[in-house]
């Protein structure tokens, strides 16, 4: 199978290594110079599958582009970590939505690696025309990659990565914040400061396209949380905690995550 991936990012970098060695792959990169790479997106004629990982402020522009040099049998999907903006035009091409729930701090050809999506699950969101075929061809190269499919709606998708994802990153990012001014804070910061406040480190025009795009499913977020956090401090708080200790400890009992 000939397999196109648009941006050698950290993402698309990792899907094109995984591929490697399984599929003829080919990339389009205006800065990755490897065997299999151009700047030209004529490459892409004859893939049977394209991903395209662009940043999100990025994907529709490319989405269009794409009609100029794939044809009608093409599956091509995205891997924006939102997925509604995505769902409303139809293309001369085979499109499906989707997005791998992988990732580091770290962004770059140079930190892509092809291992970074096993043991990952990966959120599709089929149209209502989507050819089940189609779906199947996708889905076993995102098992190709060591990834789980889950489907999903666009709508319910956003809403959900608001709460694993985009506001937990907001969140890590106001608790910097919180120390700005206090300097024996940040000297006694040790490894839970750092561990709690990593998604602070997130590429920062990805974490601006879901600040900007997933705005209010993230202010609904916040509003939960503060909810919690005035219940949490206003209940038994060593009840709850043991309960919330199990919740997490079984959240992650089958997973493995990188």
């Amino acid at each position: 199978m000939k397999v196109g991936v648009v941006g050698l990012g950290l993402i698309g970098g990792s899907i094109f290594k995984g591929m490697d060695g399984k599929h003829d792959v080919v990339g389009v990169s205006r800065s990755v110079s490897e065997a299999g790479v151009s700047k030209d997106y004529s490459i892409l004629s004859g893939c049977n599958v394209v991903f395209v990982c662009t940043p999100m402020n990025k994907t529709l522009e490319i989405l269009d582009k794409l009609e100029e040099f794939l044809d009608e049998n093409t599956i091509v999907t995205d891997v924006c970590s939102l997925k509604e903006f995505v769902s409303h035009k139809s293309y001369r091409y085979k499109f499906i939505p989707s997005h791998p729930m992988a990732g580091t701090e770290h962004n770059g050809w140079e930190h892509s690696f092809p291992e970074l999506f096993e043991g990952a699950t990966w959120a599709v969101t089929p149209k209502d025309d989507t050819d089940i075929k189609d779906f199947e061809v996708l889905k076993s190269l995102i098992e190709d990659l060591g990834a789980k499919t889950i489907m999903t709606t666009p709508r319910e998708h956003d809403k959900a990565v608001a709460l694993i994802s985009h506001a937990p990153m907001l969140v890590a990012q106001a608790l910097c914040k919180n120390i700005e001014n206090n300097e024996l804070a940040q000297r006694l910061a040790s490894s839970g400061f750092r561990d709690t406040t990593r998604l602070a480190l997130s590429n920062v025009e990805m974490a601006n396209d879901m600040i900007v795009m997933n705005n209010e499913n993230i202010r609904d977020v916040v509003s939960l949380l503060d909810t919690n956090i005035n219940k949490i401090l206003e209940n038994d708080y060593k009840k709850q905690a043991e309960k919330i200790k199990e919740f997490r400890s079984n959240l992650y009992a089958s997973k493995v995550l990188k």
